[in-house]
């Protein structure tokens, strides 16, 4: 990329060399642009020494544009329009309505992800034009996926391990679900557990749909076991924890929503060896369907690119 030049023609002078085109004296161009003749005079004879062309022929009865003036201040008329061009499309863009866009999240991405892509757009719009107005639906991951395939939003974030037909993905992060107890259970001083120990140890679950339970459950099928007929379930991963920390319960749960416990010490974790808890953590779009400008900027935040 080419250098910006530091001598740059000013273009002030190039619209008075285009007024006194337009109106046939200096005089005129000067009222025409609300300065006084001394100035325009002044300004045009400058821009004569800037350029090393002889611009105006100046006589006892006025000055008038020589043919390189007439000339010069044609191609000064191109620059002094493709300003005026810029300026419109720049305060067209300040003016426009923001865009909205209709984004849903599983609960996981919704609390510990989201908030900061969204505050990097926030960031982003102050800088740059046509930062998009976000509006956030929280359901869980298959819920989010109903939508994205129904059109109620454009983009979706889920967590589960499986994706359905009709839908494209990208991985915007990784995540580890462990195993939590409160700090007087039992098991706070164990250094690990067996997977039998886990599944009858009182567990409390995510409701079905919820990616934080699907991964519970392809882990454990993965050691052909399975979740107990009717466990309790809750609706939110806060609910989860205050069943951990003050009902003596047992959950597994996204590290990314218990790390502050953990570091304070309300939530202890215990380990499972073999039991596979990893996950990706994925942005859905309906294929064949083009995302929208404000669209892409939200995946440009969650991904980083």
């Amino acid at each position: 990329m080419a250098e910006a030049r530091a001598d740059r023609t000013a273009l002030r002078a190039l619209e008075l060399l285009v007024a006194t085109d337009s109106h046939g004296s200096i005089s005129a161009a000067a009222r025409a642009l609300g300065v006084s003749q001394p100035t325009a005079s002044a300004g045009l004879r400058s821009l004569e020494r800037r350029l090393g062309l002889e611009l105006l022929e100046r006589t006892t009865r006025g000055a008038r544009l020589t043919e390189t003036g007439r000339a010069t201040a044609a191609w000064a008329r191109e620059v002094v329009e493709a300003s005026d061009r810029f300026e419109r499309a720049t305060a067209a863009l300040r003016d426009a309505p923001t865009a909205r866009v209709r984004v849903a999240a599983s609960l996981t991405v919704a609390e510990y992800l989201a908030p900061r892509w969204l505050a990097r757009l926030a960031l982003d719009g102050r800088t740059t034009p046509g930062s998009p107005d976000v509006e956030l639906v929280v359901r869980n991951s298959t819920d989010v996926t109903d939508l994205v395939l129904d059109g109620g939003v454009e983009l979706g974030f889920v967590e589960s391990a499986s994706v359905r037909r009709g839908l494209r993905t990208r991985t915007v992060a990784h995540d580890e679900l462990v195993v939590v107890v409160g700090p007087s259970h039992p098991w706070a001083r164990r250094s690990a557990l067996r997977v039998d120990e886990l599944v009858a140890g009182g567990l409390v679950v995510r409701e079905s749909g919820s990616g934080t339970r699907e991964t519970l459950e392809r882990a454990l099928a993965a050691h052909g076991t399975r979740l107990p007929d009717h466990l309790p379930h809750l609706g939110s991963t806060a609910a989860l924890k205050t069943a951990v920390q003050h009902g003596g319960a047992v959950a597994v749960l996204s590290s990314l929503a218990v790390s502050d416990d953990v570091a304070h010490g309300t939530l202890v974790t215990v380990a499972v060896p073999g039991l596979e808890l990893g996950r990706r953590l994925r942005m859905v779009w309906k294929d064949g369907v083009a995302l929208s400008a404000g669209a892409r900027r939200v995946a440009g935040a969650a991904t980083g690119t």
